[in-house]
């Protein structure tokens, strides 16, 4: 059945991945963006596509259009971008969520929350389960994003316990793949624009810091999953790869997929920067028959050419 969609965020990493298949799937899609962390490079292709549109809005004003289904992703997700504006990343993900579950309440919509691991924080506990509370710094540099999210879960859990709202909460874990900013300073991003240009490639701490990383195609698998179950259950739930690698694995590993002459060099942690960070994903296998099905190699092989092609036309 053809459904009128709307994609918060729209124009960024994941939402142009989403409103991508959405397109390709007949349905009407709605992108909304500001573009503060979106590119309109992201969507310009779908602009010829009769079912896609676009309209600059941000999420922290109320927004009113007629829609059947919302897949709320907008807010800056890297240090770099949410750091750079701490007041109006709390704003987009407080208010943000506010305007998007008021939008979902009027219209009887179902609403898909973008949430993350992040609200773990530092964890104590390994790999972490939806059921940890997780142990986070709430005066700290990365507050504003931590606190803001987890502030928009507790707001689509009242919207849901209160009003019988349908959402539906993802923990996103680290998700990588064509079409991330280079420069937004997260990991992947850093090691392949280093390595694809033969710079000293940036550790921080002793490199001995665990991540999983999760190709952007199966990390959409699992959210459409979620958004199709046919009950009400809000979540949350972990979507993310449960293969760790450390620092240094991962920057020798796309060095050897360049051919890069570049040598790692130590810097010191970030604040609050946590240790370890890996999904138990037991809950996603259960309730959404879901696994991660792209290998860590293949995904990078293609990131990696997508930021080759960007180097090439100076992007």
């Amino acid at each position: 059945m053809t459904k009128k969609v709307l994609v918060t965020g729209g124009a960024g990493f994941l939402g142009s991945h989403l409103c991508d298949r959405l397109v390709g799937e007949g349905h009407d899609v709605l992108c909304v963006d500001n573009y503060f962390t979106g590119n309109k490079h992201n969507i310009a292709y779908l602009l010829t596509a009769p079912n896609f549109e676009t309209m600059r809005h941000d999420v922290t004003l109320p927004l009113y259009v007629e829609v059947d289904e919302i897949y709320n992703l907008a807010c800056p997700a890297s240090p770099v971008h949410y750091q750079a504006d701490p007041v109006q990343t709390i704003k987009t993900s407080v208010h943000g969520a506010i305007n998007m579950l008021g939008l979902a309440k009027r219209l009887k919509a179902p609403i898909f929350q973008a949430s993350t691991s992040e609200v773990y924080g530092d964890p104590q506990v390994h790999p972490q389960k939806e059921d940890y509370w997780g142990h986070v710094n709430p005066i700290g540099l990365r507050a504003c994003y931590d606190e803001g999210k987890r502030a928009a879960e507790t707001l689509c859990f009242e919207y849901h316990r209160q009003h019988k709202l349908t959402v539906r909460v993802v923990r996103i874990f680290n998700t990588y793949g064509p079409r991330m900013d280079p420069k937004d300073g997260r990991v992947v991003c850093n090691f392949i624009t280093q390595a694809l240009q033969n710079q000293p490639i940036t550790l921080y701490g002793d490199g001995t810091q665990t991540r999983s990383f999760c190709y952007v195609d199966d990390l959409l698998d699992g959210v459409q999953n979620f958004m199709a179950l046919d009950n009400d259950f809000p979540g949350p739930i972990n979507i993310g790869n449960p293969v760790e690698s450390t620092m240094i694995e991962l920057a020798e590993t796309i060095i050897n997929l360049t051919g890069s002459k570049s040598e790692l060099v130590k810097r010191p942690l970030p604040q609050d920067d946590p240790l370890q960070r890996c999904p138990d994903i037991s809950l996603a296998k259960e309730t959404l028959n879901w696994t991660p099905k792209v290998s860590l190699i293949e995904g990078l092989r293609r990131t990696i050419a997508y930021f080759e092609d960007l180097l090439s036309k100076g992007l």
